[in-house]
């Protein structure tokens, strides 16, 4: 029997700004163009951006920008929206860009456990080193939890 530790995973990468962020490919539903109209859902947090409509579904949307404290998205022909499908909740992500796809395993990637005291590292997972570059891997149900702990 062959050994299953190091099993490669995929990973969609996308930028925020000059910074590569990865989601693990099998969460994704589909990649859309930032074209379509976000309703604005009243006295929710200022990273859910709103709500839009796709293919009849009604799909929260999240800036992740706002999410990780930086400036608010700057739409252009690059932005996407992230459909991600996590058990029976889909939800959308807006992103810089998307770049690629690549593959991970654990040769390639290490835990953040040993980085502690950083507010941001909860959405973390670990990261990816892929081509000589750092792409951070993000914790998807932690990210989408709307819910905001009052600390």
């Amino acid at each position: 029997m062959a050994d299953q530790t190091s099993e490669a995973k995929k990973y969609l990468v996308f930028k925020l700004e000059e910074d590569e962020f990865g989601i693990e490919i099998g969460k994704i539903s589909t990649i859309i163009e930032k074209d379509m109209e976000i309703t604005r859902v009243p006295k929710q947090p200022a990273f859910l951006k709103g709500v839009i409509n796709l293919r009849g579904e009604i799909i929260p949307v999240i800036s992740l920008r706002l999410k990780f404290g930086l400036s608010d998205d700057v739409y252009n022909e690059d932005t996407r929206i992230i459909i991600l499908k996590l058990d029976d909740l889909s939800i959308g992500l807006i992103v810089d860009s998307v770049a690629e796809v690549v593959e991970l395993d654990d040769e390639t990637t290490e835990s953040v456990s040993n980085i502690a005291g950083e507010k941001s590292l909860e959405y973390l997972t670990g990261v990816g080193k892929a081509d000589g570059r750092i792409i951070t891997l993000l914790d998807l149900e932690k990210i989408v939890m709307l819910e905001e702990s009052a600390t």
